[in-house]
Formats: structure tokens, C-alpha cells, sequence
């Protein structure tokens, strides 16, 4: 486990933040959702500003849910830096690809989807409450990304939902997460300090005689 930094906090308070601004301001959601002005236009800043704009109080408090809940999960178990390099990796990336499947979207859906996946890879056993049951991360996750299948599909009817966003944020999570690991095991390896045997051999005989 690694000291918080609360940056899932911080994230947090910035959603709330820009949603009193959307609330407040007229055109102001018009000017940082994500469009085809993004890459017609150039206006690259909507791949990053469309992720703390919400569509209403409920998609907001959803979406703090999941991030205060699973983000303090991650956070602790990969450190602030590596929690922050996927939430706002798995933000963009989705942001990229969703551009091309919607008009217009926002929302930090994608983002957070890559919280989740990063979780149930580093902990896939731990317990968790969704779908009305106690389930292992990876079932809820499987779970998750069965739904957005078939609402893409349509098998939900017409929503305003955007599973594209959530399938591509969680599946760069889980490469984010195996990427983590793969790292951490290769870093453990290379600091093992390696004792030639002969070495040990000779430290046990000029040591350990007595006690034999």
C-alpha cells in the first residue's frame, strides 16, 4: 500500500466544480464538450475538458460514487502518479474513440471504466456491492462490460449512454494495470541482490561450523 495523496478527491471537487459552472453559465458546457469541433476544429482541450462536465445531477453523483469509492482503491494500491496517469490515459483514449461514434458526449465515464479496470486486474478477488449482490471485481466488471455490449447493441432500447467510451476507458485500464505489474516485477528482480553460492558456502563454513 502506498501514502494517498488524494488526488481522487481533488478529481472529485474539480467535477463538482465545473457542474455549478455548467449549471450556472449559459453556453459554458457548448464551449468544452466533447464534438466534431475537436478535430475539425482543432479544439484538442475537448479531449481533456469534456471528461469534468456531467449532463446532470445524477450523472454526476454516479460518477463521484465510482470515483471516490474505486479511485481511493487504486490509488492506494499503485501510488497518486500511477492513478492519475490512468484516469486521465483512459479519459483521452476513450475520448478519441468515442469522437467518432457520437455527435457530442462528456462525462468522466471513460475515465473512471479505466479506474474499474485497473482494479479488478491488480484485485480481482476483492469484494465488492454492485448489481445488488457481494461480488469478486472481476465478475463486476465482466458484468459491466456485458451491459455496455448490449446497450451498444441496443438490446436496453435508445440511451443516452456512451459504452463506447466506458469499453475502450476500461480496456486501457487493463493494459495500464498489466503494464504496472509487469514493471514492478521486472524493478523487484533487477534490485534482488544475487549471491554467487560459492560465496554463501564459504560464509556458512567460517560461521556456521559450531552449530552443525
Amino acid at each position: 500500500m502506498t501514502k494517498l495523496s488524494f488526488n481522487f478527491l481533488w478529481l472529485a471537487v474539480i467535477c463538482i466544480a465545473v457542474f455549478l459552472l455548467q449549471v450556472s453559465i449559459p453556453g459554458f458546457t457548448e464551449l468544452f464538450v466533447l464534438n466534431n469541433k475537436s478535430v475539425e476544429d482543432l479544439q484538442v482541450w475537448r479531449f481533456i475538458t469534456s471528461i469534468f462536465l456531467h449532463g446532470d445531477i445524477i450523472h454526476l453523483i454516479y460518477n463521484l460514487f465510482a470515483l471516490l469509492f474505486f479511485g481511493i482503491i487504486l490509488e492506494k494500491l499503485v501510488g497518486a502518479k500511477k492513478f492519475l496517469i490512468v484516469f486521465f490515459s483512459s479519459g483521452i483514449i476513450a475520448n478519441i474513440i468515442a469522437v467518432n461514434f457520437y455527435e457530442s458526449s462528456l462525462g468522466a465515464s471513460g475515465a473512471i471504466y479505466g479506474v474499474l479496470g485497473a482494479v479488478a486486474v491488480i484485485k480481482p478477488f476483492m469484494m465488492i456491492w454492485a448489481f445488488g449482490l457481494i461480488l469478486p471485481m472481476f465478475v463486476a466488471v465482466i458484468l459491466w462490460i456485458t451491459a455496455d455490449i448490449l446497450r451498444y447493441f441496443g438490446f436496453f432500447g435508445a440511451t443516452n449512454i456512451g459504452s463506447i467510451a466506458h469499453l475502450s476507458g476500461i480496456a486501457v485500464g487493463f493494459i495500464l494495470s498489466l503494464f504496472f505489474i509487469i514493471w514492478r516485477k521486472r524493478k523487484i528482480k533487477k534490485d534482488k541482490l544475487e549471491i554467487p553460492e560459492v560465496y554463501i558456502e564459504n560464509w556458512e563454513n567460517r560461521n556456521m561450523g559450531n552449530f552443525k
